[in-house]
């Protein structure tokens, strides 16, 4: 069983969460602020974290800020505000995943799960391993390592480089990267290149000069394999 901590001011909608999150499958924990918040991710053993970016005390951001600098704890944002510019902050933070309000508790719960199964080390006897020059994606320990240096990375960023990196040479739209990684048929461009960003500055010997995930002009990007 995966728990959740729903992290929002307003009670409606933690409530609402918290009784499709239970019917999926999960266990939820919940704060109405972030001071609190912040509390039960260092005492609690969580899976995933949901949290309102407007929050008493301290807001979300800041949560946000705080929770990366303890580990890679998969985390959903939630937003009134529909500018692309707060969106895009949001993400720069390390989010996994970003909805606005409004939103479908239904379609919230899918992607919790969502994110959840993305970011949950593999159960089986696969064992791939993806290795590039000095870069290694350990598929079934869902480790990066460079250098013989682990690299700390969100579920999103770990699956954006594992599909790059496991289809080399062939330019990728943002649409396409979407619906592969995301597994959404419509979203926010912007996630993909807040992520793609994100996965250079840890991969890339320097990151305003990709020679790995490099940029197709007018498609996309494209991930080019060490020579």
């Amino acid at each position: 069983m995966s728990r959740v901590l729903v992290v929002d001011d307003d009670l409606t909608v933690r409530e609402v969460l918290t009784s499709y999150l239970r019917a999926r499958g999960h266990e939820v924990l919940e704060a109405g602020d972030g001071i609190e918040a912040l509390r039960l991710v260092r005492s609690q053993r969580l899976d995933l974290l949901v949290l309102d970016v407007m929050l008493p005390g301290m807001d979300g951001r800041e949560v946000c800020r705080r929770v990366r600098a303890m580990g890679d704890l998969p985390i959903i944002m939630l937003t009134a505000l529909g500018r692309e510019a707060d969106r895009v902050q949001g993400l720069e933070l390390g989010v996994d995943d970003y909805v606005g309000k409004p939103f479908s508790p239904r379609e919230l719960a899918l992607r919790v799960d969502s994110v959840i199964r993305r970011s949950t080390p593999v159960r089986n006897d696969t064992q791939e391993v993806l290795v590039d020059g000095d870069l290694v994606v350990d598929v079934p320990r869902r480790v990066v390592t460079r250098s013989g240096a682990e690299l700390s990375m969100t579920a999103r960023e770990f699956e954006l480089l594992r599909f790059l990196i496991g289809n080399p040479g062939t330019a990728f739209t943002r649409e396409d990267l979407l619906e592969q990684v995301w597994g959404w048929s419509v979203g926010d461009h912007s996630t993909v290149t807040v992520h793609v960003r994100r996965v250079r500055e840890k991969v890339e010997p320097d990151p305003r000069r990709p020679v790995r995930l490099v940029t197709v002009w007018g498609v996309g990007y494209r991930w080019e394999e060490a020579s």
